[in-house]
């Protein structure tokens, strides 16, 4: 019987099929049936800067005029009160974070007592704001590993492409200050010099890298002349972009990489890993065929592996990569020749 077993982060993983973060990641429920059909890890639904800062900010303008109205008060009493005040305002700012969290950690905490399977949490973040604060809570509840899941979209005009990446950096120095877990970044391809980019982001001492998160597209519906969402959920002809880059980067960054985006099925867990891929993330098939199918891919690659005399995955993994491969130039070409296809 093949060895699925391999680490990632640092973290020993019984097979590299790992559950991506998404809203079907949020439930204990689900995480009990995710480690029951055999994933290797699971990555929980993301806490995002935005939700976080909307609710913190809807509590604090709340309790905003009783605020005011007790710092007049005082004012008539005592007289300068700024200091009160800010401390005051401090510490429910504090209270609204903790009880935004207070959710999530729970979330953590559970799944740790529940499964046996490592537990990845994640944070949607686009600035440094606070996560240092969430990223310690967290560790502390129990979180095997860490993924930052990072996006900026480069459309102001007013920003050079170095200050976006800068971001990048920022948050992740911030971040593992305070915590001593893995830390995984998961990135999109928005870089002028990609390769170069991601090489700089793994030498920070992050664990992992991520390629790459989905990005939210629009659509216009134009019988209602309006704004929509385009599609949410990959399928299954969007991995060939990670593919490419995992192949590029497999054995010259100095870090772990997980391809994420269009794995539906074990032929293309199959390709990723040859690609140089330590681990898969898979999410939207999970949607479309619920986790029932992750037996079934678990069994197409074991019996891949026996097909071609594979004992363990280290004795495949990244022998297709660009390093290895005979002819590198076929991961680099980026303009369209007939030699590839038999479109005329």
């Amino acid at each position: 019987m093949a060895d699925l077993s391999c680490q990632y982060l640092g973290l020993h993983l019984r097979n590299p099929l790992v559950v991506g973060s998404s809203g079907l990641t949020s439930s204990l429920d689900n995480l009990k049936t995710i480690a029951r059909l055999g994933a290797g890890a699971v990555v929980l639904k993301s806490v995002f800067e935005e939700q976080i800062k909307f609710e913190t900010d809807k509590l604090i303008e709340s309790d905003d005029h009783a605020i005011k109205s007790w710092k007049e008060t005082f004012n008539r009493i005592v007289g300068d009160t700024e200091f009160y005040y800010e401390e005051a305002y401090n510490y429910l700012t504090s209270y609204a974070k903790e009880h935004t969290l207070k959710q999530y950690l729970n979330l953590v905490s559970e799944a740790k007592k529940a499964i046996d399977i490592p537990v990845i949490a994640s944070i949607n973040c686009s600035s440094q704001y606070d996560w240092q604060y969430f990223a310690r809570r967290i560790q502390d509840a129990g979180a095997d590993a860490l993924e930052l899941n990072i996006y900026l979209l480069p459309s102001d005009f007013a920003k050079k492409g170095i200050e976006n990446e800068q971001v990048y950096f920022d948050v992740i120095k911030e971040v593992r200050k305070y915590v001593t877990i893995p830390v995984a970044v998961k990135t999109g391809y928005y870089f002028s010099s990609l390769a170069r980019t991601l090489l700089e982001l793994s030498e920070t001492g992050i664990a992992g890298l991520t390629l790459f998160n989905r990005p939210y597209n629009p659509d216009i519906d134009i019988d209602n002349m309006d704004v929509a969402a385009s599609n949410i959920l990959s399928n299954d002809s969007e991995y060939t972009n990670t593919l490419r880059w995992v192949a590029i980067l497999s054995g010259r960054i100095k870090c772990d990489i997980a391809a994420s985006t269009g794995i539906h099925n074990y032929q293309t867990v199959i390709k990723q890993l040859l690609a140089g891929a330590d681990a898969v993330q898979m999410a939207s098939v999970f949607y479309k065929q619920h986790f029932d199918v992750l037996p079934e891919i678990l069994n197409g690659l074991e019996s891949w592996m026996a097909k071609h005399n594979f004992a363990k995955i280290s004795d495949f993994k990244g022998i297709l990569s660009k390093k290895n491969v005979h002819n590198p130039a076929s991961y680099e070409r980026v303009q369209f020749l007939r030699l590839f296809s038999s479109i005329e």
